[in-house]
Formats: structure tokens, C-alpha cells, sequence
């Protein structure tokens, strides 16, 4: 993949390991014409081999550990990790449960943390830009 491929568009593959669905419906939100990332160039893909960003919601919970490490070693170099909402990042509401791996940056590197429960699409739309920031980045060194 090269810079100019980056410029072009940002390929998304979204993973839930436990949430309450509340961030997963502000990243729809993000998606419907009012906010309307795709103008941007973000578009969800339906596997992690076609992504160059890794959207991960909710705590780790013990039965999603492996499959997410699965699923990010589908998502071809050079990859971002963004988390969205407070429960991947420290567990939030659900911390010390017994039925959790732990918080996302446990389990697998995170590059970008978008924090709120549930975060604001326009929160969303500025971690999308951090990634794309640093994609740019990783891009120019190779």
C-alpha cells in the first residue's frame, strides 16, 4: 500500500469485544448524512483483510481475547488500532468484572483512543483523523 492509496480512502473493520452497543451506535451515527464520514474517505469493510483501521468497542471479555488477536492479524501492515468509547480504554463501567481480559491495549497494541460513554461522532470523525494522520505517517516512513 502506498501514500497515495492513504489519500484516498480509510477502510475500516469494526470489532465488539463487549460493549453495551452504545459506541457501536455512534459510529453508525458517524456514518448517516448529518455527519457523514464517508465524505472524508472512511468506509467500513466487512473483513479485516481489506482494512487499514481497526475500530475496536467495549472491555476485552475473556471469550474475545483470542478472536481479537485473530482479527488484527488479518489487518495488513501498516494498521491503526483506534478505540472508541471509555470501556476499551480502562474497562469503564465494567472494570475488574470478572468475565474481562482486560482493557484493548492489553490485548493488542492501540494507536488511537477516542474517549466517552459513548463518545460524539464528531469525536469519532477526530480519531478517524489522528489515524489518518499517523497512516500518513507509517506510509512515509516505509
Amino acid at each position: 500500500m502506498s501514500i497515495k492509496d492513504l489519500k484516498k480512502s480509510l477502510w475500516v473493520f469494526h470489532v465488539n469485544t463487549g460493549s453495551c452497543n452504545g459506541c457501536d451506535i455512534e459510529i453508525v451515527a458517524s456514518l448517516t448524512p448529518r455527519y457523514d464520514i464517508e465524505r472524508f474517505g472512511m468506509r467500513l469493510v466487512g473483513t479485516p483483510r481489506h482494512a487499514d483501521v481497526l475500530l475496536v468497542t467495549g472491555p476485552v471479555t475473556i471469550d474475545m481475547e483470542k478472536k481479537l488477536r485473530l482479527v488484527y492479524e488479518q489487518v495488513p501492515g501498516p494498521k491503526i488500532v483506534m478505540v472508541i468509547g471509555n470501556c476499551g480504554s480502562t474497562g469503564g463501567v465494567f472494570y475488574e468484572s470478572y468475565c474481562l481480559a482486560g482493557p484493548v491495549d492489553k490485548i493488542i497494541p492501540v494507536d488511537v483512543y477516542v474517549p466517552g460513554c459513548p463518545p460524539r461522532p464528531e469525536a469519532i470523525i477526530y480519531g478517524v483523523a489522528k489515524a489518518w494522520a499517523l497512516l500518513e505517517e507509517m506510509g512515509a516512513k516505509k
